[in-house]
């Protein structure tokens, strides 16, 4: 179960009501039949902008107007340069990018003319810098973040609250297919934690692990070349 899952969850026994949407139906029922009717299922492929217009606004209309949106779906594909995949990229790009402004599109025309209303866009620590064998995946995330720093430009003063969460190595499903070490790894129930906790403050990145997330910081500090001779090293590339 990915983080998604947990924070929903999390959310619920924080006595919230939570509408959860994902591909598969089936997971999103189990999920509502066991959340005391915290949870309610919205089945979506985000990908689909007309279906996540159709779903936001069914959102709306069953349990009222929305207070704070995570826009959470995401993927990752292991890819050395030796193996670089032109299709495969564009997968990556879509899922993580065009499936978030997919989410933002029908919530911003909503929130705005409000002046209420709060959107966290998941992105990882990975968008702090270039990783190997990760080019379509930093890449994406640090559009992800780009995309909320802009954002929280014009929107914030509007009282609409843009956040971006930037989780380090949590384990689920996805991070399970890593063949390398991850440092400071996460159970994904501490992740959620962490995750509500963010969105209940005023901080514009919910960030963590702490230690993890300060050595990644002081990298984006260092000059090219210093940064490329550590991660060579650290990396065995």
């Amino acid at each position: 179960m990915g983080i998604g899952a947990h924070l929903a969850r999390y959310a619920a026994d924080q006595g919230w009501s939570v509408a959860i949407s994902a591909r598969s139906e089936d997971t999103l029922k189990e999920m509502a039949d066991q959340s005391n009717g915290r949870m309610h299922a919205y089945p979506l492929d985000v990908l689909d902008l007309e279906a996540t217009k159709t779903v936001v606004d069914a959102i709306e209309r069953d349990l009222g107007p929305i207070t704070i949106a995570v826009l959470n779906a995401g993927t990752h594909a292991d890819m050395p340069a030796s193996a670089f995949d032109a299709t495969e990229v564009a997968k990556i790009y879509a899922l993580n990018m065009t499936g978030m402004a997919n989410g933002l599109d029908p919530l911003l025309k909503k929130f705005l003319p409000r002046g209420a209303g709060q959107i966290a866009l998941t992105a990882s620590v990975a968008g702090f810098r270039g990783l190997p064998r990760a080019g379509a995946y930093c890449a994406s995330k640090a559009g992800t973040i780009a995309m909320a720093e802009s954002l929280e430009c014009e929107i914030g003063p509007k009282g609409v609250k843009i956040q971006v969460i930037c989780p380090g190595f949590v384990r689920t499903p996805l991070t399970d297919k890593n063949d390398f070490p991850m440092p400071y790894l996460m159970e994904p129930e501490d992740a959620a934690k962490r995750i509500w906790n963010g969105l209940m403050s005023d901080r514009f990145e919910i960030s963590f692990p702490r230690r993890f997330v300060w050595q990644l910081k002081f990298l984006q500090l260092l000059p090219a070349r210093w940064y490329f001779a550590l991660i060579r090293k650290a990396t065995g590339q």
